[in-house]
């Protein structure tokens, strides 16, 4: 497969996962929404590490979470100035907000899962601009 394949297919995830969340924001599923937002953005983020020619460096080639999120904001974000300072603070919310609807005893509120949406939503459609995708 070839990184514009990749590209094109972590793309299209992404986009599906926002229209995931969409659904389970609608059915109330508030944790599950804030699950998905995370995951649409790290989906998108890979598309566009990708993109910029960066390649994952765990074993097998795969991205782990703890490095994916340094590389964005590392790369393209500080070094390239490829985005906006403001996605920053949408991977690292979205990451907290995930990891309080997966592993602790708080629920998401409406509010919340609404707000991880539409910040999803932005970071989503930078990369698809930048990158050039529009799946």
């Amino acid at each position: 497969m070839t990184d514009r394949q990749a590209i094109g297919d972590y793309l299209k995830k992404a986009i599906e996962g926002l229209a995931g969340t969409e659904s389970e924001l609608a059915n109330r599923r508030f944790n599950n929404c804030a699950n998905r937002c995370y995951h649409a953005c790290f989906q998108a983020a890979i598309a566009a590490l990708l993109a910029a020619g960066i390649q994952a460096r765990s074993p097998g080639g795969r991205w782990r979470h703890e490095h994916f999120q340094a590389q964005f904001t590392g790369q393209l974000i500080n070094r390239r100035r490829r985005y906006p300072s403001t996605l920053r603070r949408i991977l690292g919310e979205n990451m907290v907000l995930r990891q309080t609807a997966d592993y602790d005893t708080d629920a998401i509120g409406e509010i919340q899962a609404y707000r991880a949406l539409r910040r999803s939503h932005e970071f989503v459609e930078a990369v698809q601009r930048e990158s050039g995708g529009s799946q």
